[in-house]
């Protein structure tokens, strides 16, 4: 009984998730290195800073009506956004009696906002430490979205697939090839001799 599709080659498989992460693949192992040496590679942060006052009517309005279920108010959002170079869908506002804290983290970078409604005063400071950093926190999933993180699972199932469809064709090609094993074998003992002899 013949399938009614078929599922491809071995070949066919390694040369396709190859092609698939190899963009991936060029990506985390450039950031593996400027991970591995991020100690030695300087990253100065550019900080932005911005000082505002409330308005004395969006004041006058928000005191007579403190938000009672820790939200924040269309009036105080709308003007934060015009205000400031944020975005406040996702947020999540933090309240403490009349001071309000709102945190934007992001890879390569952070920003937050510091509201008092007592005195108006707003203060609010950017930082963005550069590509690099970026990169790197791309690497490690840090403060991205939930798309991304879809992308580095998949990415790793289709690394799984290029190495196992590999070790197979290794396999297969063995016979021709005598220092196959020899160098698959090295490729496997050189990180453990390494771990056990820097194990103190």
């Amino acid at each position: 009984m013949k399938l009614p599709f078929r599922f491809g080659t071995l070949r066919q498989w390694h040369w396709i998730s190859s092609a698939i992460c190899l963009a991936a693949l060029l990506l985390f192992s450039v950031t593996g290195i400027t991970l591995n040496h991020a100690h030695q590679i300087e990253s100065r942060a550019k900080v932005t800073e911005i000082e505002a006052t409330l308005p004395a009517p969006l004041q006058a309005h928000l005191q007579r009506r403190p938000p009672e279920d820790g939200s924040l108010p269309a009036e105080l959002a709308g003007w934060l956004e015009q205000t400031l170079p944020i975005k406040l869908a996702g947020t999540t506002p933090e309240w403490d009696g009349g001071e309000l804290y709102m945190g934007f983290p992001r890879p390569g970078g952070d920003a937050w906002l510091s509201l008092d409604l007592d005195s108006g005063e707003l203060l609010f400071e950017d930082s963005d430490r550069g590509w690099i950093a970026y990169l790197n926190d791309l690497h490690k999933g840090r403060h991205t979205s939930v798309a991304w993180s879809w992308f580095i699972d998949l990415t790793a199932v289709a690394c799984l697939l290029f190495a196992l469809t590999g070790l197979v064709l290794l396999y297969r090609q063995a016979s021709h090839r005598r220092t196959t094993w020899p160098l698959t074998t090295l490729g496997l003992l050189v990180p453990i001799l390494i771990l056990l002899l820097s194990m103190h």
